[in-house]
């Protein structure tokens, strides 16, 4: 069962990021503003889903699979991330490929950190659920 709501989280996921990127297209060579976005906000969904699964009480085991693996797993696109990086720098610009790279990683790991505090704030938990 917990594959069916990976999969059906993964097809949520997938098309909000889709829809964004449609939303908000990324030019040749410029900043991908829109995959960073969703990576970003997506490691923030994260910390807070994490605090909620785990430190705020007990929740269906399904909804791990569905809204982690599934939906935030399908959201985020670490791999487009990997690939803008490798796009922008062939493509002749080197210090956007550099500020998207190390950007991401510092945005997406204060984020979840972010998400953590704001679940703790949010669900009313300590840390370790105390």
């Amino acid at each position: 069962m917990s594959t069916v709501a990976v999969a059906l989280g993964g097809v949520v996921g997938a098309l909000a990021r889709y829809a964004l990127g449609v939303a908000w297209p990324t030019g040749a060579g410029a900043f991908p503003w829109t995959t960073f976005a969703v990576n970003v906000s997506g490691c923030l969904l994260v910390g807070v889903l994490l605090v909620r699964l785990l430190e705020a009480g007990a929740v269906h085991p399904l909804w791990r699979p569905f809204l982690g693996t599934g939906v935030l797993g399908g959201y985020t696109t670490f791999s487009t991330y990997a690939v803008d990086t490798r796009t922008l720098a062939a493509g002749g610009h080197p210090g956007v490929a550099v500020a998207y790279a190390l950007g991401t990683l510092v945005a997406a790991l204060l984020a979840v950190q972010v998400g953590v505090i704001a679940g703790r704030a949010v669900f009313r938990v300590g840390r370790g659920g105390t």
